[in-house]
Order: C-alpha cells, then sequence, then structure tokens
C-alpha cells in the first residue's frame, strides 16, 4: 500500500482549526469541504487520462480528458458524507456511490448495512472518503466489497490516519493484487484504549452533524 502524507500549510491550518473543540459544526463542515478538495488533488494526481483533440479560439491543439469508465467516488456513512462535495467540486463527472458502514464499539469491527453501488467495478478507480482511519476495520471491510464487485484501483481520502490503522490495512491487502493508496492530511500518534485517534478530532460524524 502506498501511504501519502499531504504536506502543506494549508492543510496544516485547517487541520488545527477542526481538531479544535470549540469549533462549531457549521464551521467543521466548511473546513472538512475545503480540506478534502486540497486532499484530493494529491489523491487523483494518476487519474487515468487520455489524450483528445480539439480547437482553442487560436488553433488546434491536443488536450487530455479523463477516461472511460469514469472514476467513482465512494463516502462511508455517514461521515464521509461531510467529505464528498470537496471531492466532486473537483471531479463532478465522477460517479457517486455509498457504503453505509458501522463499527461496533465494543468490538471494534465494522460491518455494511447500506450499499449503493454500481453491480461492476471491474476497470473502474475508486475513490474512497473517510475521515478517520483509526483501527482500519471499516477500510478494510469497504476495499473488500470494492474488490469482489471488480474494482483494480483503489484510492482512500481520510483527513487523519493513526499507524494502527495503516498497520492494519497493509497486511491485510499484503498480496492483494490490487493498488491501494491512502492520502491523509496527517499521521496521528496513536490509537487510545477507546480506538480513537490521539491527538485526533473526535467523532467526525458527530462534529459534522450532531450526536444523533
Amino acid at each position: 500500500m502506498k501511504v501519502h502524507v499531504a504536506d502543506h500549510p494549508l492543510i496544516s491550518h485547517k487541520l488545527t482549526v477542526l481538531r479544535d473543540e470549540r469549533t462549531d459544526s457549521p464551521t467543521f463542515r466548511r473546513l472538512v469541504e475545503e480540506l478534502v478538495t486540497l486532499l484530493a488533488y494529491e489523491a487523483t494526481r494518476d487519474v487515468r487520462t487520455v489524450n483528445v483533440k480539439i480547437t482553442t479560439p487560436v488553433t488546434k491543439t491536443e488536450g487530455k480528458k479523463m477516461a472511460e469508465p469514469r472514476p467513482v467516488v465512494v463516502p462511508i456513512l455517514r461521515a464521509g458524507l461531510g467529505m464528498l462535495e470537496g471531492m466532486a467540486k473537483l471531479v463532478p463527472t465522477a460517479e457517486i456511490g455509498f457504503l453505509g458502514m458501522v463499527r461496533d464499539e465494543k468490538t471494534l469491527q465494522a460491518s455494511t448495512y447500506a450499499n449503493r453501488l454500481p453491480e461492476d467495478l471491474s476497470g473502474r478507480q475508486c475513490f474512497v472518503l473517510d475521515p478517520m482511519l483509526a483501527t482500519g476495520g471499516t477500510l478494510i471491510a469497504a476495499f473488500h466489497f470494492l474488490i469482489d464487485l471488480g474494482a483494480t484501483d483503489i484510492t482512500a481520502i481520510c483527513i487523519l490516519a493513526a499507524p494502527e490503522g495503516i498497520t492494519a490495512v497493509e497486511k491485510e491487502f499484503a498480496n492483494s493484487k490490487v493498488p491501494i493508496t491512502l492520502v491523509t492530511g496527517a499521521l496521528d500518534e496513536k490509537l487510545n484504549e477507546h480506538g480513537y485517534i490521539v491527538p485526533g478530532l473526535g467523532d467526525a460524524g458527530d462534529r459534522l452533524y450532531g450526536v444523533v
């Protein structure tokens, strides 16, 4: 698995505000959108393109456009929804699918409760949106789900990641033939005894949408 920690002053600045417990939900949502757009620039660096011939107001030339089949953006419900707008602004022609996943707070295992994805992802580049890579359970389950549908290239965009989660994902897919990339805004220190990232930013879903 390829891991890229985006090192940019604007990302660091926005992360600092996100981490602050005094940041309210509207500000948190806006910053997540902005942050994801910055991370998406890095995540889409290897998006597939094809050459096309066009005519400018001056002359004929050759450019590039995104190749078919189009990429699929997959936010993990519910917190991943807060990341979708930032990604969609950058890649508006991508298709969007959804995976609803929940983590058991006792076992820390993830299970799928909703699926709105194409039946066949063969040859598709998939971009998975999940704010936190903590234990790795949610992303591992999501990656298996996508691979079973035929995905051949997977990139996860996470605001924060913990070393334990990265290790778990790397171990799970060490022998996988599907290229997997992680793009994150920061690699934090560790997980605490409850499986939360430290220093982290708390529960991303609660901070985006409130406690339900």
